[in-house]
């Protein structure tokens, strides 16, 4: 199992952004990444930044749903090993679950959550955790 894919590790960032070619020929030009296209969940652009050939992190526009002072950030996921269990753990422990479980094919299924101070975050199971 890799580090990325076990219970408590940060396992990816993603750009929330407005402007995403932009923000591609920023981060592609300072960090040297490449990209390759998809689609979101939600039908638009997805980009996956790569560095010498190993995945780094993803880039998408902001989706409308997020908070309006939250103008673009990079959005961290931390692996857990059931969302579903953590999802009742996160409400018992005094924080909330703004996105429910949300399959992400040939991924796994995230979730949104917020903690007891207001600060957000991606909870994520992976499909494949090899």
């Amino acid at each position: 199992m890799h580090k990325n894919s076990e219970h408590g590790f940060f396992s990816w960032n993603e750009l929330l952004t407005t402007d995403l070619e932009s923000a591609k020929n920023f981060y592609g030009k300072l960090l040297g990444w490449t990209f390759k296209e998809s689609k979101t969940i939600y039908g638009d652009t997805y980009l996956t930044a790569f560095k010498d050939g190993q995945m780094t992190a993803g880039m998408m526009l902001k989706p409308a749903d997020t908070p309006e002072h939250i103008k673009g950030c990079w959005d961290p996921y931390i692996a857990v090993d059931n969302i579903d269990e953590s999802v009742v753990e996160i409400e018992e422990l005094g924080g909330k679950v703004i996105l429910a479980p949300t399959s992400i094919e040939n991924v796994g299924r995230f979730c949104v959550i917020q903690d007891p101070q207001g600060i957000y975050l991606n909870l994520i199971t992976y499909d494949n955790k090899d």
